[in-house]
């Protein structure tokens, strides 16, 4: 079912995608060529279709709760820094490391 999603939810870049690759390739051939315009208008069809699919899909896509996203001044509530530094009695402790012994040098 999740797949099914994803693909509906690209059909409107995949239209779009294919009315430029039709008004490209009518542009390629030049307009020496009849069939060039054919190309030209379904071009343009399947591009406008693309973009009204799309703005159809925004319209119907349900809203986000407002319960879910985080206020704009989330990052500065608290301190006011995003991560508060070590406090210079923790470095002096001198925690032991591997390999050393606790009792300290000598």
């Amino acid at each position: 079912m999740r797949l099914v999603t994803i693909v509906f939810e690209r059909l409107p870049m995949v239209w779009l995608l294919l009315g430029l690759l039709f008004i490209a390739t009518g542009l390629y051939l030049g307009f020496d060529y009849k069939v060039t315009f054919v190309y030209l208008i379904v071009g343009a069809f399947c591009s406008l279709y693309g973009l009204l699919l799309f703005i159809f899909l925004r319209i119907e896509r349900p809203r986000k709760s407002t319960g879910s996203t985080l206020s704009p001044h989330f990052i500065s509530v608290g301190s006011g820094a995003a991560m508060p530094s070590a406090s210079g009695s923790d470095m002096s402790q001198g925690t032991p490391q591997a390999g050393h012994d606790a009792a300290g040098p000598g």
